[in-house]
């Protein structure tokens, strides 16, 4: 059975030379609601703490990965359920809402995921606004420093990471974002027509089956680095982002103050070394050799 993914539809291709209908695929595009569950069995309240837009699949982990990154969710046991909601759809079954339900006595900051929200999304007071909130939700984060990667291997990450990407094959429409070793091997790796979402995957996947922190693991993602995405590998305890474009300012900042190493505009035979020069062993080959 085919991936259910991405959609099929008919188009027509034109070129300099002629227009003919042909088949084409897209990447799939379906809103996914994320609830917080709390308080005690008998007087449990959940409340709707965001509304993404994704590629349907992965889900639980999705929900997990951004509660991750808001700060709310620091260890799995915290989590009692992490279930789908709603009525089923397509072929896989997918459904639109994924409930995370605490265990009794987690205490929820929701005023925390509101000022977040709130100096992530609004013009005019991300910088240092932002960078504020982010660091008293994660002053308990301690990024490790005692592993290096070789140069050729982060030359090799990008060719790696997109080696992974089955529907962008299809689609060319989905961004990746993959957690690897130091020595270049994909631990795991994930699509979505959102880099955040992709991310929150990754991440997700990591947190439920009790592996954070990252501590000695490279977050890698296809596009560029932004604040976000270098919160989200802050709250994962992740030390290195390696990214194929540009860094933000605010995602230099933030690497920065957390001691973090970001790299971008990531080549095969070039990367740039934003912050964090320690980790990167550059006296190695320039060059990677494959991993087995």
């Amino acid at each position: 059975m085919g991936d259910k993914r991405s959609l099929t539809r008919t188009i027509r291709k034109v070129s300099s030379m002629d227009s003919r209908m042909t088949p084409d695929q897209l990447a799939l595009e379906e809103p996914l609601e994320i609830q917080i569950a709390y308080g005690a069995p008998e007087s449990r309240q959940w409340k709707t703490v965001a509304i993404t837009m994704r590629t349907p699949g992965h889900d639980r982990e999705l929900a997990a990965g951004f509660l991750v990154g808001e700060g709310l969710l620091r260890s799995l046991d915290q989590i009692e359920a992490v279930h789908s909601r709603g009525p089923h759809y397509g072929d896989e079954g997918f459904q639109h809402s994924v409930r995370v339900t605490l265990r009794p006595g987690v205490e929820l900051d929701l005023a925390r995921l509101e000022r977040n929200f709130y100096t992530t999304s609004s013009c005019g007071v991300c910088g240092k606004t932002s960078l504020e909130a982010l660091e008293l939700s994660f002053e308990h984060v301690q990024l490790a420093s005692d592993w290096q990667v070789d140069r050729g291997t982060i030359c090799a990450l990008p060719a790696r990471l997109r080696e992974a990407q089955a529907i962008f094959d299809k689609t060319g429409g989905l961004h990746a974002a993959g957690i690897f070793t130091p020595e270049g091997n994909p631990v795991i790796v994930r699509e979505d027509v959102g880099r955040h979402n992709a991310v929150d995957k990754v991440i997700g996947t990591e947190f439920l089956t009790g592996r954070l922190p990252l501590s000695h693991h490279i977050l890698v993602v296809s596009g560029r680095a932004s604040f976000e995405l270098m919160q989200k590998a802050v709250a994962a305890g992740i030390a290195m982002l390696v990214a194929v474009g540009a860094p933000s300012s605010l995602a230099l900042e933030t690497a920065e103050k957390f001691g973090a190493t970001l790299i971008g505009f990531t080549k095969a035979d070039s990367f740039n070394i934003y912050t964090g020069e320690q980790r990167v062993r550059l006296d190695a080959p320039a060059l990677a050799t494959s991993s087995s």
